[in-house]
């Protein structure tokens, strides 16, 4: 595999915004210099609705993934992950990291870990932690009060966190210097002048 790839999960009711900021810097590259090609998994072929509205056709089939095939399995929240769904996803996630690749989850993605027991060996965060308690998991002993949390090759995030989740991500990569991430928050959850002139001098457009 030469180029870069991230795959994302795709099911109705995806939390648009929850996986926004990590798509655009992985496609565009402007922060790590490495533009990602993002290409949609979902469980059949059958076009995909977000909760924004927005129409997807995957473009691939989730039994067709392979985790050789990729650098990263990203897995948003939608309403299958309170419904209890998202088996074959969570099955996918696991091969993934059995395979030593990344996979990146927030929000509901992380019951469906959770009740897998994905979690019950991994510092992990996810909205809250009752959320997490409700799902009966055996790893409530590792769960952080954090906004994203990287354990080897699992993060985590909650819904509240889609800039972290975004640093976390590309922090496990190893493709952005620290202090360039802790800028990306800075402008993005703060509004810090300083935090900007730092971003700007990294960024290509500047």
């Amino acid at each position: 595999m030469t180029d870069r790839i991230a795959h994302l999960a795709v099911y109705d009711s995806l939390a648009d915004w929850e996986p926004g900021y990590l798509l655009a810097e992985l496609r565009t590259g402007r922060l790590t210099g490495v533009p990602f090609t993002i290409r949609t998994v979902a469980a059949t072929a059958a076009p995909v609705t977000t909760m924004g509205g927005v129409r997807i056709l995957p473009d691939m089939l989730l039994a067709d993934l392979d985790p050789a095939d990729s650098n990263l399995l990203i897995l948003p929240g939608a309403a299958l992950w309170d419904d209890g769904g998202g088996h074959d996803f969570v099955s996918a996630a696991a091969r993934f990291l059995d395979a030593g690749v990344p996979v990146a989850a927030i929000c509901g993605a992380t019951a469906g870990l959770a009740r897998a027991g994905l979690l019950d060996d991994r510092r992990h965060t996810s909205a809250d932690a009752g959320y997490l308690t409700a799902t009966r998991y055996a790893g409530s002993g590792h769960y952080v009060d954090a906004r994203a949390v990287v354990d080897r090759d699992l993060i985590t995030a909650g819904p509240q966190s889609p800039v972290q989740f975004a640093t976390a991500v590309l922090s496990r990569l190893g493709l952005v210097p620290q202090e360039v991430l802790d800028a990306y928050e800075g402008v993005f959850c703060r509004a810090d002048p300083a935090a900007y002139a730092t971003l700007a001098a990294h960024t290509p457009a500047g």
